[in-house]
């Protein structure tokens, strides 16, 4: 059944409103933005022209930016370029064309997801609700995660538990990152599939249930005997949990 543009509901989804900067020429296009996103619980504002939208990031705070390549002046490369430059601010770009060639340049320089045109209002959604997602995963460097007898650290993309090295894949480094991120809540398949960023699941031969298991059994075998640390929710997912690490006098 074909949903209509109603206001979507996501998994633990935080009330406070987060704002969107979009910068694009098409005012038909930046008004039914404005109407539905601000349905959704976003604080919007938009604007025609780069320069302006460059202007009200340097004088305003703005968790996301939505960004045209066709545009006035500079196009939505030069401009995320600019972007880059002095903000981390998660882009995601749009464009009438559809081209691979396009797609590869936004994001090397620097956006994290890129929709042709045109679009269904629900999946720009999806997609903002998905970046906005991983840049709460992003850590600062060198800063340690520490919880009962696990320590995860980013910027080595290392992983101990019980002073012993895990010796994760890449595969499984992203998905303990992701559970210790959401320590002690529940997620979804589904959310470990949209949030565990340059991992291609296959959600039909159960891919995730399969790795979460390998990690599973890699605590277990560093000494997790008593204790399961990942459980599973029935007809839901799954659920990380480990104590906070107790402070050291």
């Amino acid at each position: 059944m074909t949903r209509g543009l109603e206001p979507l509901v996501f998994y633990n989804r935080k009330r406070m409103s987060k704002s969107i900067l979009i910068i694009d020429d098409d005012t038909k296009l930046n008004d039914l933005l404005q109407e539905y996103l601000g349905k959704n619980n976003f604080k919007t504002t938009a604007v025609e022209n780069p320069n302006d939208g460059l202007v009200k990031l340097k004088n305003q705070h703005y968790d996301l930016i939505i960004l045209d390549v066709m545009l006035p002046d500079m196009d939505g490369f030069e401009t995320v370029k600019q972007i880059r430059k002095d903000y981390e601010t998660p882009v995601v770009m749009l464009t009438a064309r559809g081209e691979v060639t396009d797609k590869v340049v936004g994001l090397e320089l620097g956006a994290d997801d890129y929709l042709p045109k045109p679009f269904e209002p629900r999946e720009l959604l999806a997609r903002i609700q998905s970046v906005l997602r991983r840049s709460e995963l992003k850590l600062k460097k060198n800063e340690l995660i520490k919880l009962k007898g696990l320590v995860v650290d980013p910027n080595k993309r290392s992983a101990h538990f019980n002073n012993k090295d895990m010796e994760l894949t890449s595969t499984e480094y992203e998905l303990l990152l992701l559970f210790v991120m959401h320590n002690g809540k529940v997620l979804s398949r589904d959310e470990i599939m949209q949030n565990t960023r340059g991992i291609s699941w296959m959600s039909f031969d159960r891919s995730v249930d399969v790795m979460v298991s390998r990690l599973r059994n890699k605590f277990k075998s560093l000494g997790s005997k008593k204790e399961q640390v990942i459980k599973t929710v029935h007809s839901i997912g799954y659920m990380f949990f480990l104590e906070e690490a107790a402070e050291k006098n």
